[in-house]
């Protein structure tokens, strides 16, 4: 098993940027490919990034060229970098962690670990 533990958000105007951080407990973190998914009030949640074992990044059309996805395995870190942030950025973000040896994958419900969430306000 693993826990998750999300830090860096906060409130922030358009354009600005932010830091999310996921600590992660355990010895096995490099077992897993890790994910940044988000909600907001009313919405399903949303997929944002994902970043495999071996280091692949894979991040959703609607963030392309604003987030990025990184992971430090001495640290059992992973993070989600913002700029250019939006209003419709304004969410919940949640750090998740995927066992499957062997696939990538994009949708929350095949995640296995979920971190608590951090809120993410952008105020227009």
């Amino acid at each position: 098993q693993v826990q998750l533990v999300e830090s860096g958000g906060g409130l922030v105007q358009a354009g600005g940027s932010l830091r999310l951080s996921c600590a992660a407990s355990g010895r096995t973190f490099t077992r897993y490919t890790m994910g940044w998914f988000r909600q907001a009030p009313g919405k399903e949640r949303e997929w944002v990034a994902t970043i495999s074992r071996s280091g692949g990044t894979y991040v959703a059309e609607s963030v392309k060229g604003r987030f990025a996805i990184s992971r430090d395995n001495a640290k059992n870190t992973v993070y989600l970098q913002m700029n250019s942030l939006k209003p419709e950025d304004t969410a919940v973000y949640y750090c998740a962690a995927d066992s499957d040896p062997l696939r990538v994958r994009f949708v929350y419900t095949t995640y296995d670990y979920w971190g608590q969430g951090t809120q993410v306000t952008v105020s227009s």
